[in-house]
């Protein structure tokens, strides 16, 4: 892979990120259940408040909590570098108000500093910046996915995306007896109902959620060309990584995806190179132009798309690169140490694990 490769990468446009993260995607439109439940509809007003819809307070008490290990963030990776966003265009320096070496357009720009001296930064690359053209310490997100045991849940898993307090019924007013549930939160959806063109699940007793605050956990069935004893399928449309050991799910994440400018490929791909750190760049010229040092964990698998950590948003569950697959640097690390049991990466026949890329519904 040569150097335009490597710094041809993810992440959108600066002016996109707001509006992407203020968005709700639709990321659940069906559902799978255990049972193979069918899908009931309701019109809001007519009958959605049937006292029959979803499941009893005694049947939830059984399963009140989804039967997953959660994993949590690494503080030892999380903050062993300093991580500052750029704010203006700029120049790097060879030392404190020395000689330019090289110019920064403005951009979607990320440096890690090694040292302060005198309103200058000492950046990765060796180089310095003014100080005054760097922000304050970036707030890396310490969400992290779970561990799967493999075996048979009794309902589908997902993810709270936003901040919310359920409804007492499909597409009814909220219940005020039940703490706001915040983001990130995993629940268990008990059941589902249709309300006009949107899927509700049932979260918990009186507690409903419309599919767009959500991002579901699907396993799959083993694709026959997976050839590897390990691997990872990423679901475009939930929004979710789910890493495998030959059959059985082990681990399961939210990632953030290609935009529509830039998608995702969808297909069957190995990863074929691996960095603990990398600098990215690309977009040069354009307003969406990025670059981005010591990008953590990255794992190449479809020319310059990769799976990585991204240290620099908090979005997680909402599609936002240039087309790689972002993870937070806990689940880019653990994603980085399970896949190298089974591969020699030093021997180029020996292909990395698979990577199998799908959606399980269509964005609307």
């Amino acid at each position: 892979m040569n150097t335009d490769q490597m710094l041809r990468m993810s992440f959108g446009r600066q002016a996109l990120i707001a509006t992407v993260l203020a968005l709700i995607w639709a990321v659940s439109a069906t559902a799978t259940f255990a049972d193979d439940t069918v899908v009931d509809t309701c019109s809001v007003g007519v009958d959605c408040e049937d006292d029959d819809l979803g499941l009893s307070l005694e049947e939830i008490e059984l399963h009140p909590s989804p039967a997953v290990q959660q994993i949590y963030a690494d503080d030892s990776i999380l903050f062993d570098r300093r991580y500052r966003r750029v704010t203006a265009a700029t120049q790097f320096f060879d030392a404190p108000n020395g000689s330019p070496t090289d110019a920064l357009d403005s951009g979607f720009n990320f440096v890690t500093l090694t040292n302060e001296e005198g309103g200058w930064a000492r950046t990765s690359n060796g180089k310095w910046l003014p100080g005054d053209t760097l922000s304050t310490e970036v707030a890396t997100s310490r969400f992290a996915g779970v561990r799967l045991t493999g075996d048979t849940l009794p309902y589908p898993v997902a993810w709270l995306l936003v901040h919310v307090r359920p409804s007492i019924t499909p597409g009814g007013p909220d219940n005020s007896d039940v703490p706001v549930l915040l983001r990130y939160t995993t629940v268990y959806l008990y059941d589902s109902v249709r309300v006009d063109d949107w899927v509700w699940y049932q979260i918990g007793y009186q507690q409903w959620v419309k599919q767009t605050q959500v991002a579901v956990i699907k396993p799959i069935e083993r694709p026959v060309d997976v050839d590897t004893e390990r691997w990872v399928s990423v679901d475009l449309y939930e929004q979710v990584l789910i890493a495998y050991e030959q059959d059985t799910p082990v681990f399961a994440t939210l990632v953030s995806s290609g935009m529509s400018e830039w998608p995702t490929n969808e297909g069957l791909f190995h990863v074929y190179v691996r960095y603990p750190r990398t600098i990215m760049a690309g977009a040069y010229g354009q307003p969406d132009f990025y670059y981005l040092q010591e990008v953590p964990w990255t794992m190449y698998f479809d020319d310059d798309i990769a799976l990585h950590g991204a240290y620099w948003h908090d979005g997680f569950g909402y599609r936002r690169s240039h087309g790689c697959v972002n993870l937070s640097i806990t689940d880019a690390k653990l994603l980085y140490d399970w896949s190298s049991t089974e591969f020699d990466y030093s021997v180029p026949e020996d292909v990395g694990p698979a990577v199998y890329v799908y959606s399980s519904g269509i964005y609307r």
